[in-house]
Parts: structure tokens; C-alpha cells; sequence
């Protein structure tokens, strides 16, 4: 049986980042998708559906991440500075296709229904957050980056343009332009002598 719900689960996270994507069956605005038919997309019942989720954007929340966290990662090997500037490549091309769109609709709701903000930050975002803050504190522990920052200052830094570019569309979202305000920034909260 455990089996079965896992499989099941994994067909409705699948249903609705298809469903939300470019391709058919999508793509389908967030506003304008259901349970009802994500439960059609996932050959599932709505009681299925509401068994693991409360609500529409807590399973689009969770679909997100399931895909977004494997396409972004962290890594703990090598410098940390180098990991970053990995990591902010990886989510610049990610959010630059379907996944950016998405997000981009998330943190509009977002503006309108608190309890799916509060449900997109406990559910990304603190751990996303935390995730960075332990490389930016290593990275100032290998004497890269300046200690009298404090690095949530650093992460919003390094994060604001790209969510800037992808909500607002004021630029391309593109590896070159990334690097260049990645490599600014970390000009400007080197360590003196790094």
C-alpha cells in the first residue's frame, strides 16, 4: 500500500508541473489550474489529492521544489565561492524556462494570500536560505568574503537581480549577465587582500 501512495504521489507532483509547463498538456496558468484537473492529469481521485496537500499551492509549492532543489544545487565540495557562483549559473538557467515563470506566478499569489507565502518561505525558502548562509559562512571561514557582512546581506545581495530580472523582466536572464553582477559583488565583500 505504501507503494501504491508513493506512486501515487509522485504522479500528482509530475501532473502538475506538467500541466504548469510549456508542452501539452500545459500550459495552464497558476490561477487557472485545479485539483480537479490535476487530479484528471494524475489519474487520481480529489481525496487523493487533498490526503497529502490542503490546498492548490501547497501542491504547486511542493511540485516546484521537488523539481527546482535536484536542478540547483549546493554543492560542499571544492571552494565555497566557487559553489556559489555554480549554484546562482544553475538558477539563473532554471528560472530563465518554465520553472522561472512558475515562480514568478508563486510569488504573485504570494502577494495575495498570505498562507501561501507562509507555506512558499517554510517550505523553499528557510531551507534554501540556510542552505546558502552555511556556504557563504564557509566561504568567509576560507577568507573569500569580508567577515563584518553579515550573510544574509551577502545572500541578498547575489539573489536580488536575478529574482529582480525574473519578476519585473528589466533585462535577459542569462549566464553572462549573472556572472558579471556575481563577480561585482563579490569584488565588493572580498576580504581586504583576498
Amino acid at each position: 500500500m505504501a507503494l501504491r501512495s508513493e506512486s501515487s504521489r509522485k504522479s500528482v507532483l509530475q501532473a502538475t508541473i506538467d500541466l504548469l509547463g510549456e508542452t501539452p498538456p500545459g500550459p495552464v496558468s497558476l490561477q487557472k489550474l485545479s485539483i480537479e484537473r490535476i487530479a484528471r492529469q494524475a489519474g487520481v481521485s480529489k481525496m487523493t489529492i487533498y490526503r497529502w496537500w490542503p490546498n492548490k499551492a501547497a501542491l504547486v509549492i511542493d511540485s516546484f521544489i521537488e523539481n527546482h532543489i535536484a536542478q540547483t544545487p549546493l554543492s560542499k565540495e571544492g571552494r565555497a565561492v566557487d559553489a556559489l557562483r555554480a549554484h546562482l549559473v544553475s538558477l539563473t538557467k532554471v528560472y530563465a524556462g518554465p520553472e522561472g515563470r512558475l515562480v514568478a506566478q508563486l510569488l504573485g499569489e504570494c502577494q495575495f494570500e498570505p498562507a501561501t507565502l507562509d507555506a512558499f518561505k517554510e517550505h523553499f525558502w528557510r531551507g534554501r536560505q540556510e542552505a546558502v548562509a552555511e556556504l557563504i559562512e564557509r566561504a568567509k571561514a576560507e577568507g573569500d568574503l569580508r567577515e563584518d557582512v553579515p550573510s544574509n546581506t551577502i545572500a541578498d545581495l547575489l539573489y536580488a537581480p536575478i529574482y529582480f530580472r525574473l519578476l519585473l523582466q528589466t533585462g535577459e536572464l542569462d549566464v553572462d549577465s549573472t556572472l558579471t553582477h556575481v563577480e561585482a559583488v563579490l569584488r565588493g565583500i572580498a576580504r581586504q587582500g583576498s
